[in-house]
C-alpha cells in the first residue's frame, strides 16, 4: 500500500494547482525584466517545443548557471556513452550557457513551475527515463508526477545546508515524503549525506563535490588581448556575479581605493545583465565615472569603473584580472561557485554567506585559497593587500589550484554510482544540440 501523504504535502500540491494564474503573471513579469524568454513562454507551463527524440531518455534539471556548469562534464560523459541527454533549468542565463556548452545528443527545455499539471503534461511528451536533480533541486509537485510513473528518480551533487536542513526538520513527516522519493543520493560531502539521510533520502552515497571537475570555458585569446590593451597598463580588479545590496557595497570600497590609487579601474559585473540599466544608476549615483561594455565603450584615463554588462564572457572576465571579490557572499544569496576564477589563476575574495559552495570555501580558506571578508566595509582592504603584494597573491592562486586539483574525482565515481540506473544506450544521431 503506498505511503498516504501528508496534509501539509497535498496542501502544497493543490495550492500549486490553483497558482495557475499567478504562476502566468509571474512569467509575464519575468519576460519583462528579460529574466525569462518570451519565445519560449510555453515551456515554463510544460508544453515542449521541439520534438524528443527516439529511444532512452536521461533527463537531468539544474537551476541556474552555477549548477549547470557543475554537470556539463557528467552531460558530456553520457553523451559520450551514447545517451541522449535532455537538460532543464530555470534561468535565462542558464539557457544561453546551455546553448553553447552542450554536446551533441544534449538539448535544453526550460523547467515547468512546480504544479503536477505542468509536471504531467511535461512528462508525457519528455517521458525520461531516468529523471537526474541537481544540488538542492526539490520540487514537491515534480516528485508527486515523477512517482505515477516507471521513473527512477537521482539526486547529484546533492547538498543540504544547516538552515535548510533546520527548515525541513520543522515538517519531519512531509520531509520524509518528500525525500524519500529519491531512489539514489549523490552527496557533495559527509555533512550534507548526513542531512540529506536525516529528512528521509533511502539510498545515500558520497562521490565528492562535481564543482571540482568542472572545466572552465576558454577565452578566445584575441578577446582577452583586445580588452586586456583597453586597461593600458592600469591596475585593475573584478566585482563578479553581484546582486541587489552588493554594488553599493562595492562602489563604496572603491571610493576607498582610489584615494591611495587613482589609477584604480574597477570591472563591475553584476550576477544579471538585466539589471545593468539599475546598476549604472547605483554608479552615477555614486559619483565615480564608468563606461558599459554592451555599449562597446572604451575605457578612458578618467574612467573609474568599466560595467562588464554582458553575457557569456566571465571566463574573460577572470582572465584579465589578478583579484576578484565574488559577489553573492554578502546578501542572502548564498554565493558563487569559485572553482572557475581558481582555475583562471585570480585571487578570490569572498563575503561570509557563501552556503551554495559551503564545503568548497571551507576547503579554499582552511589552505589560504580564498580570503574571506566578514565586514563588508573592510573589502577595500583585503583588495589593496592582494594587489600591492604579488608574492602573497601567488601563495593564495596556488594553493586554490591545488585544493581544485585534490578535489577532482567526483564525476568518475558519480557515474559509477548512476551506471545502474541508466537505461541502455544507443548510438546519437549527428546533429545539434536543439534549444
Amino acid at each position: 500500500m503506498a505511503e498516504r501523504c501528508p496534509f501539509p504535502v497535498t496542501f502544497y500540491l493543490v495550492l500549486s494547482r490553483l497558482a495557475a494564474p499567478i504562476y502566468r503573471l509571474v512569467h509575464l513579469l519575468r519576460c519583462r525584466r528579460g529574466k525569462d524568454d518570451p519565445a519560449r513562454s510555453g515551456e515554463k507551463f510544460g508544453f515542449a517545443s521541439i520534438a524528443r527524440p527516439s529511444g532512452p531518455l536521461v533527463w537531468l534539471h539544474a537551476a541556474s548557471v552555477g549548477e549547470t556548469i557543475s554537470v556539463l562534464p557528467l552531460i558530456e560523459a553520457l553523451t559520450a556513452d551514447h545517451q541522449r541527454v535532455l537538460l532543464t533549468t530555470i534561468t535565462r542565463t542558464a539557457a544561453e550557457i546551455a546553448a553553447k556548452r552542450l554536446p551533441d545528443g544534449a538539448f535544453h527545455q526550460y523547467a515547468p513551475f512546480d504544479s503536477q499539471d505542468y509536471w504531467d503534461r511535461f512528462l508525457d511528451a519528455w517521458t525520461p527515463d531516468l529523471a537526474i536533480m541537481v544540488e538542492s533541486e526539490i520540487w514537491p509537485a515534480c516528485f508527486e508526477s515523477l512517482r505515477r510513473r516507471d521513473c527512477p528518480l537521482c539526486l547529484v551533487n546533492g547538498r543540504m545546508s544547516d538552515g535548510s536542513f533546520k527548515n525541513w526538520s520543522r515538517l519531519p513527516k512531509s520531509a520524509h515524503h518528500i525525500f524519500q522519493a529519491f531512489d539514489l543520493t549523490l552527496a557533495q560531502s559527509s555533512a550534507d549525506a548526513r542531512r540529506l539521510k536525516a529528512l528521509g533520502c533511502r539510498t545515500v552515497e558520497e562521490p565528492g563535490n562535481l564543482k571540482f571537475d568542472a572545466v572552465p570555458e576558454q577565452a578566445d585569446n584575441a578577446r582577452i588581448q583586445e580588452l586586456s590593451g583597453m586597461f593600458d597598463g592600469r591596475p585593475i580588479w573584478l566585482a563578479a556575479l553581484t546582486h541587489p545590496g552588493e554594488e553599493e557595497i562595492v562602489l563604496a570600497n572603491h571610493r576607498t581605493l582610489l584615494e591611495k590609487n587613482p589609477d584604480l579601474l574597477l570591472l563591475l559585473v553584476p550576477r544579471h545583465p538585466a539589471r545593468a540599466d539599475e546598476v549604472s544608476r547605483a554608479i552615477e549615483q555614486s559619483g565615480l565615472n564608468a563606461v558599459r561594455r554592451s555599449k562597446g565603450a572604451r575605457i578612458l584615463f578618467d574612467t573609474q569603473v568599466y560595467l562588464g554588462d554582458t553575457l557569456g564572457e566571465m571566463s574573460l572576465f577572470y582572465e584579465v584580472v589578478d583579484v576578484a571579490f565574488l559577489g553573492g557572499s554578502f546578501v542572502e544569496v548564498g554565493g558563487h561557485n569559485p572553482v572557475e576564477a581558481a582555475n583562471l589563476g585570480t585571487a578570490i575574495i569572498t563575503g561570509p554567506k557563501v552556503a551554495n559552495a559551503r564545503t568548497v570555501y571551507k576547503s579554499l580558506w582552511a589552505a589560504g585559497g580564498a580570503l574571506r571578508v566578514d565586514e563588508a566595509d573592510t573589502l577595500s582592504v583585503s583588495v589593496a593587500r592582494l594587489l600591492h603584494h604579488p608574492a602573497e597573491r601567488n601563495r593564495q592562486i596556488e594553493a586554490a589550484r591545488e585544493i581544485i586539483e585534490k578535489g577532482r574525482g567526483a564525476l568518475q565515481r558519480t557515474l559509477a554510482f548512476l551506471q545502474s540506473y541508466l537505461p541502455p544506450s544507443g548510438d546519437v544521431e549527428a546533429g545539434g544540440n536543439g534549444q
